[in-house]
């Protein structure tokens, strides 16, 4: 299996997986970028996945349904382009013969609610085999994948459109918990601006020092800086380490927080500084 991300918009990534023959695609906002890359390599898309509904996820579903017939999966509570099959906490997108993968493939769902109320995620355990193509910084893998919309980004988090801070923060609670090797594909290259800000929180944070490094030459380079994984997400964003003490003591210090002000509340002003950082 190949994973490719394929840039639309200014910064938007369409994730491709492929086995050389047949093709998922997740979050398509725009038709173009996949028809693109499905006539380069010579592939049949044979399935769309959609995180939440917002246009630069969904714009390209119509098309690319009705070019190719290919079956919708998304969440179950909001409004994505019909067809598609309504997904919640627990479903399994599954598709059993279609890749030449033992047992197919398997997505998992997650509700992951506060960027939008119904947001979820795939997540895809272990694959026996995955690699990317020669312009992509994924190494070769048997790691699982995550590809989670707009909740989680490298550094940072979705803003608060329709849910609540403590949604979110349950919601970032229940992809940290994934194991530490999964590969953390979201939907925009935000990594240099998130580190930015996470960088004020956290200035003495060697670990990432070393990754904003990283990340910049990544894309001095003109490559992605995803995917990220979720070992180093949990070293180095802000959002999944809002109990950690030097971030609790940063947000505090900041937004002027009593001492025993509740979880919920840390990530909200958290989540505040970050809409507010220039």
């Amino acid at each position: 299996m190949t994973l490719v991300p394929l840039p639309a918009f200014a910064d938007n990534y369409i994730w491709m997986l492929h086995d050389g023959s047949h093709a998922i695609v997740v979050d398509p906002g725009d038709a173009q970028p996949v028809f693109d890359a499905l006539a380069r390599h010579k592939l049949q898309l044979a399935a769309i996945l959609v995180t939440h509904h917002h246009a630069d996820h969904t714009g390209g579903v119509a098309a690319l349904h009705a070019a190719t017939g290919a079956p919708v999966w998304g969440p179950a509570t909001e409004r994505i382009p019909e067809p598609f099959t309504p997904m919640a906490q627990g479903d399994v997108a599954e598709m059993p013969g279609v890749f030449e993968v033992a047992g197919g493939l398997r997505f998992q769902v997650i509700d992951v609610p506060g960027h939008t109320a119904g947001h979820i995620a795939y997540f895809l355990p272990a694959l026996p085999s995955l690699h990317a193509l020669p312009d992509s910084p994924t190494a070769p893998s048997q790691a699982p994948l995550l590809f989670c919309g707009d909740t989680l980004f490298s550094g940072g988090c979705g803003r608060l459109f329709e849910g609540t801070p403590a949604q979110m923060l349950h919601s970032l609670d229940a992809l940290a918990a994934l194991p530490g090797d999964t590969q953390v594909c979201c939907a925009h290259e935000y990594t240099l601006s998130n580190l930015r800000f996470a960088l004020a929180v956290e200035p003495g944070n060697t670990e990432l020092s070393h990754y904003n490094a990283h990340c910049e030459s990544l894309r001095a380079q003109g490559r992605p800086t995803l995917p990220s994984h979720l070992a180093t997400e949990r070293q180095i964003n802000p959002f999944l380490r809002s109990r950690e003490a030097t971030v609790l003591r940063a947000v505090r210090a900041h937004a002027e927080l009593a001492a025993d002000a509740a979880e919920a509340d840390v990530f909200a002003a958290l989540r505040q500084w970050k809409n507010d950082f220039r």
